[in-house]
């Protein structure tokens, strides 16, 4: 399996609800790396696993979407805790919609999978891994 990854980051407030977030119940800010890493089993005809640039610009459109934001206040979020593991979901799924709608080039119709990981700090962070 071949596999290119792109970075970006974003920054966001949050709260979760539940003892077992401790002082994370209150408002607080968070800044993560953002790894969007795209695989398929053969590289395409220009031996690419997809065209990096393409892949960069979809992650940090993706990205802008929830950077500078209280995820609190966010509508798409209402009564969830939104989480290091959820948010890398919702970033992969938002990701898969652009790659299905062509923002990846016709290319990217040969993507075996995506796998999102959001680094909460050098000691911690956490993936979603899908098919595409």
């Amino acid at each position: 399996m071949f596999s290119i990854t792109v970075r970006d980051h974003i920054m966001i407030a949050h709260s979760f609800r539940g003892d077992v977030f401790g002082p994370a119940q209150r408002l607080h800010g968070a800044t993560f790396l953002v790894d969007a890493t795209f695989r398929r089993e053969q590289l395409d005809d220009d031996n690419i696993v997809v065209d990096i640039g393409l892949a960069t610009q979809e992650l940090g459109a993706v990205v802008s979407e929830l950077n500078y934001r209280n995820l609190d206040n966010e509508p798409d979020f209402a009564g969830v805790n939104t989480s290091t593991e959820f948010l890398a979901k919702v970033i992969a799924d938002r990701l898969a919609e652009r790659i299905e709608k062509g923002g990846l080039g016709e290319g990217a119709r040969g993507l075996a999978g995506l796998t999102v990981t959001l680094h909460e700090s050098h000691v911690a962070w956490a993936s979603y891994e899908r098919a595409l």
